[in-house]
C-alpha cells in the first residue's frame, strides 16, 4: 500500500457454535489453510504497518496454529465484554498512541477476499476522505448477515444485525461483509461511545457507523464486484461452498499458467501447491500442501499427493503419496503407497501394490510390484523381484537395509535388517537373507524338495482334489 499508514485488525475471537466442532471455527481449513490463515495471508500481502489478531475462544490453539506462518502478527486477547466492537477496541488500544493512519478490519471467517479487492477498498476510502468505508455485497439470500440500510439518496445510514432487524430491514438484500476501513482517530472516538444496548447485549462494531452518521461524519460503501469473495463461514455447508469457490479459483489459475486439468470438478489443489507448465492432471486427483510438480509430469487419475516433489516428465497414477520425492521420468503406480521419507531417483519405478517408507531408491531402480521397502537405501540400477520385503522391525527397533548398485533379487525375497547386499549381488527366489551378501554373490535359501506320494488321497479323501488325483493316476 502507498500513502497513509495502515493497520489491519483480524477478528478471530468467536466460538462459531454453528460449526458444532471442537476445532475453533477460524481454524477449519479450505485449500490447505485455516480460514483465518487465508485472511492473514491476504493481510500480509497488503504490506500493512501493523497486523493484529484478536483471539479469545481456544486462544492458545489459535495462536499455536498461526504463529509460525505469520510471525509478524500480534495476538490480542479480548476480555469478557462480548462483541466485535469490543474486539476492535482492545486491538486499537495496542496500536502506538501516535498511530494516525487507517485501520482495516477483517473477519477471520471471511477467507475469500483478495488483495486487489481490499487495496481498492482502502484506496477508495482515502480518495473520498471518508471517516469509514465498508464493503458490501448483494445476495439473493441474505439470511444471517447484517443488512446495510441506506437513506433515500443512497447514503449509508446504519447496519442492522439479522436478529435486530425489522421485517422491512430483513428484506434488504445488501449485506455487510464485515470488512471496514476507519480513520484511526475517528474509530477511537466512536468506540468509546458504543454500548451493549441491543438484543444480544454485545458491543457491535456496526454501531460505529451509525454514530459517525449521527455526527455528520462521511461514511462510504464499496459494493464487492465478486459476491463470492464476501462469503462468511458459519456452518459446515458454507465451509464446503467456500472451499469449492476457492478451489475453482486455484484450478483456473493453474490452467492459465499452462497446466492441463482434465476434470476441474474432481481436481483439488491446495493454495500453496505449485505446478509447472505442461503438467497434466487427470480426474479425481488431490494435490495438497506444498506439493511441487515439474514440467511435463502426468498426475492421476485417482491420486493424492501431500507435500510431495515430482520431477519433470514423471508419471504418477492411482497413488497415495505423502512427503515423498519422485524423480524426473520416474513412474509410480498404480495402487502404490508412498509414505514420508520416500525418495525415488530419476527413471526409477515404484509399481503396483508397493509400499515404501523412509526409503531412498536410486536412479533407474525398480520396485515393480507387491513389495514393501521400508528404512532402506537402494542403489542405482536395482531390480527388486515381486514380493521382495525389507523386514525392518524386530519388535523393538527399526533397522536399515542397504542394497548396493545393480542388485537383482528373486521373487519373494525377504531382507532381514540390518543387512547389506553388495554391488551386483543376486538372490534366489524365496531367499531369506539374514547375513550380508558380498558383491557379486548369489544368496539362496535352499532345502531339498520332498514329495509325499498319495498324501491328498489319504488325507483329503472325497474332495475334488483327491478325485482328480485318482483319475490322473488311472490315466497314467
Amino acid at each position: 500500500m502507498t500513502g497513509n499508514k495502515l493497520a489491519i485488525i483480524v477478528l478471530a475471537a468467536g466460538q462459531g457454535t454453528r460449526m458444532r466442532s471442537r476445532l475453533p471455527k477460524v481454524l477449519h481449513p479450505i485449500g490447505g489453510r485455516p480460514l483465518v490463515g487465508h485472511v492473514l495471508t491476504t493481510a500480509t500481502r497488503l504490506g500493512a504497518d501493523h497486523i493484529e489478531v484478536v483471539v479469545r475462544h481456544e486462544r492458545d490453539q489459535v495462536v499455536a496454529a498461526l504463529t509460525e506462518d505469520y510471525p509478524d502478527a500480534v495476538f490480542v486477547d479480548q476480555d469478557d465484554v462480548p462483541g466485535t466492537g469490543r474486539a476492535v477496541q482492545v486491538a486499537i488500544d495496542r496500536l502506538p498512541e501516535d498511530f494516525d493512519g487507517d485501520v482495516l478490519v477483517l473477519s477471520g471467517d471471511v477467507p475469500l477476499l483478495e488483495v486487489d479487492t481490499l487495496r481498492a477498498l482502502v484506496d477508495g476510502h482515502r480518495a473520498v476522505s471518508a471517516a469509514a468505508t465498508l464493503l458490501t455485497a448483494h445476495l439473493d439470500d441474505p439470511r444471517g448477515y447484517g443488512r446495510v440500510i441506506r437513506d433515500s439518496d443512497g447514503t449509508v445510514q446504519r447496519i442492522v444485525e439479522q436478529k435486530d432487524a425489522t421485517d422491512d430491514e430483513a428484506a434488504v438484500t445488501e449485506i455487510n461483509a464485515g470488512v471496514y476501513v476507519f480513520r484511526a482517530g475517528e474509530l477511537r472516538t466512536q468506540l468509546a461511545r458504543v454500548t451493549q444496548d441491543n438484543a444480544q447485549g454485545e458491543m457491535y462494531l456496526t454501531t460505529v457507523i451509525e454514530l459517525l452518521r449521527a455526527a455528520d461524519r462521511p461514511v462510504a460503501a464499496e459494493v464487492a464486484a465478486d459476491t463470492a469473495s464476501t462469503f462468511g463461514i458459519n456452518d459446515r455447508i458454507q465451509l464446503a461452498e467456500a472451499g469449492r469457490v476457492l478451489n475453482d479459483r486455484i484450478v483456473r489459475h493453474w490452467q492459465r499458467e499452462g497446466v492441463t486439468v482434465i476434470d476441474p470438478a474432481t481436481t483439488w489443489i491446495d493454495d500453496d501447491a505449485s505446478l509447472a507448465p505442461d503438467v497434466t492432471v487427470l480426474p479425481n486427483t488431490h494435490i495438497l500442501r506444498a506439493t511441487t510438480i515439474a514440467e511435463g509430469a502426468i498426475i492421476g487419475p485417482d491420486t493424492t499427493l501431500v507435500g510431495c516433489e515430482v520431477g519433470e516428465d514423471a508419471i504418477v497414477r492411482r497413488t497415495d503419496a505423502s512427503f515423498a520425492v519422485i524423480g524426473a521420468e520416474a513412474t509410480v503406480g498404480p495402487f502404490s503407497f508412498l509414505r514420508p521419507g520416500t525418495v525415488l531417483g530419476a527413471r526409477g519405478k515404484i509399481g503396483a501394490y508397493v509400499e515404501t517408507k523412509n526409503a531412498e531408491i536410486g536412479e533407474g531402480s525398480k520396485v515393480p510390484h507387491l513389495s514393501y521397502v521400508g528404512d532402506a537405501t537402494i542403489g542405482r540400477g536395482v531390480n527388486l523381484g515381486a514380493s521382495t520385503i525389507t523386514a525392518n522391525y524386530d519388535d523393538v527397533n527399526k533397522h536399515r537395509t542397504v542394497v548396493e548398485d545393480e542388485v537383482h533379487t528373486g521373487s519373494h525375497t525377504t531382507l532381514v535388517a540390518p543387512v547389506r547386499l553388495g554391488a551386483g549381488a543376486k538372490t534366489g527366489a524365496g531367499a531369506v537373507v539374514r547375513k550380508d551378501v558380498p558383491a557379486g554373490s548369489l544368496a539362496m535359501s535352499v532345502a531339498p524338495q520332498r514329495n509325499i506320494e498319495g498324501w491328498v488321497e489319504k488325507n483329503r479323501a472325497g474332495t475334488g482334489a483327491a478325485d482328480a488325483a485318482a483319475r490322473s493316476r488311472v490315466a497314467e
